[in-house]
């Protein structure tokens, strides 16, 4: 609507009037759609609103402009419609339009959090389902589908972690799980090591019949690499098999603590170190109990006494006498005192007895898992094995692996150690007391507290517990 006012006329007082009276309505509705527009925002604005909150604004400019030229009729405008600071029609329409805002913004944050949390529910508990039930069926699959030598392996695997045993006893009665791994275990040879199998050299004779082959550095300590089809591992070859000894925690008990094998090798200021025996373990342990396999009873011999166990009470020794050779054999721990053992543990299954490697019940072996073994060759240079597992690059090794390894590096008695995810090699500074781990650890806690460790020492700290003769 346009008015074409003569200001030479009179009325025109009248006119001007008019027009401010078109101006207060026309600010009432722009009020009323901001309101509306406030309250559809979330749908989002529609398209008259916008034209129509532009054209008003065109059409309050052009008046304002029209009145600049004329000082007086703009006098008389400003006087009629005169308010009080803070409240003119445009201020209280600002103010109106903010306070319209911020409760709609805040209602618009909370239900926006609400969705993101309630979707983020959803997905979790979506991917846990999906999860649980791709479990449930491949172990259904494993343990009754066509392959038998794959369920063995994968009951054998299992059932040697403290934590995932269950997976085998879901659909599996206890008695058909045990009948799997007694008939894929290793035989028990029923001996003894034979010690006149070792000849440890003392460092001035030469290590072959020929004089001309090379001395013995009968200090040298050589680390290899190794890799098969299924796992990654390191061998430490110690070749003064008396720097070998077993590291422990301060004691023993319900009420004590054990220490990782990482921080056995700091305690002692030792150049390499490895897990040793068992330890009293319902999920994560703590190492204060030490055990053989199955948590069956523990045996600690350190520094020529014994630390745990009973003496009239049998159990399956690892020891070393004080000439510095590996003693495997059931025997009770008076029996290993007689027999001049300075440093035991037990554990197993044995792996090579007197030169022989031990026999396997079935061609399943057992399962792929993270494993240590001690063994010995004919010159007393000790192996120090460990093997990576239940990583993507390394899933394991069996006891057939074990068996191959050690009997490729000539070793004349060999036994299994505590494995899973205590499994780990942790080496020192030649020149610092500073130990890494330098293999994988499988364990999701960590380096676990250990109830025994293999550790190595440095040459001017071999233990004095070995002494020539027995």
């Amino acid at each position: 609507m346009k008015y074409k006012i003569n200001y030479s006329k009179r009325g025109s007082e009248e006119v001007v009037d008019k027009l401010c009276t078109y101006i207060e309505k026309w600010q009432e509705r722009k009020q009323r759609m901001a309101a509306t527009v406030a309250v559809h925002k979330v749908q989002g604005r529609r398209p008259g609103i916008n034209r129509v909150a532009s054209d008003e604004n065109d059409a309050h400019a052009a008046i304002q402009s029209h009145f600049e030229k004329h000082e007086p009729v703009r006098n008389v405008s400003r006087t009629r419609n005169t308010a009080q600071p803070g409240n003119t029609p445009h201020t209280r329409d600002n103010s109106q339009r903010e306070s319209s805002r911020k409760p709609q913004k805040q209602k618009d944050n909370k239900m926006t959090t609400k969705k993101v949390l309630a979707r983020v529910g959803i997905s979790l508990l979506t991917f846990v389902l999906a999860l649980v039930i791709a479990i449930v069926c491949a172990d259904l699959i494993v343990l009754h589908g066509p392959s038998k030598a794959a369920r063995d392996r994968f009951v054998l695997t299992v059932t040697e972690t403290s934590a995932a045993g269950f997976l085998a006893t879901w659909f599996m009665s206890d008695d058909t799980v045990e009948s799997i791994i007694e008939h894929n275990s290793v035989v028990d040879s029923g001996g003894q090591t034979d010690t006149t199998l070792i000849q440890i050299p003392d460092g001035s004779e030469n290590n072959g019949e020929n004089q001309g082959q090379q001395q013995v550095d009968i200090n040298s300590i050589q680390l290899i690499n190794l890799e098969g089809k299924t796992y990654k591992g390191k061998l430490l070859i110690v070749q003064n098999p008396k720097r070998v000894y077993i590291g422990t925690p301060a004691a023993y008990g319900s009420d004590k603590e054990g220490v990782t094998t990482l921080n056995m090798v700091k305690n002692d200021n030792a150049l390499y170190g490895v897990n040793g025996g068992g330890f009293y373990d319902t999920g994560k342990g703590n190492g204060g109990i030490p055990t053989g396999r199955e948590n069956s009873s523990g045996i600690v011999i350190s520094k020529g006494k014994l630390m745990y166990g009973e003496k009239n009470r049998e159990y399956e020794v690892i020891g070393i006498n004080k000439k510095g050779i590996l003693v495997l054999g059931k025997m009770t721990a008076q029996q290993a005192l007689d027999q001049g053992i300075v440093e035991a543990l037990n554990f197993g299954p044995y792996l090579v007895m007197n030169g022989q490697a031990c026999e396997i019940k079935s061609m399943t072996e057992a399962g792929l898992n993270p494993r240590t073994a001690i063994g010995q060759r004919a010159d007393g240079a000790m192996l120090i094995l460990t093997i990576d597992g239940r990583q993507p690059s390394s899933m394991g090794a069996t006891y057939e692996d074990l068996i191959e390894i050690m009997m490729s590096y000539g070793a004349v008695n060999a036994a299994n150690l505590d494995g899973g995810s205590s499994t780990y090699m942790a080496q020192n500074s030649e020149t610092e007391n500073n130990p890494k781990i330098i293999t994988q650890c499988a364990s999701l806690y960590g380096p676990r507290k250990m109830a025994t460790s293999i550790l190595v020492s440095r040459v001017d700290q071999i233990n004095t517990q070995y002494e020539q003769g027995n």
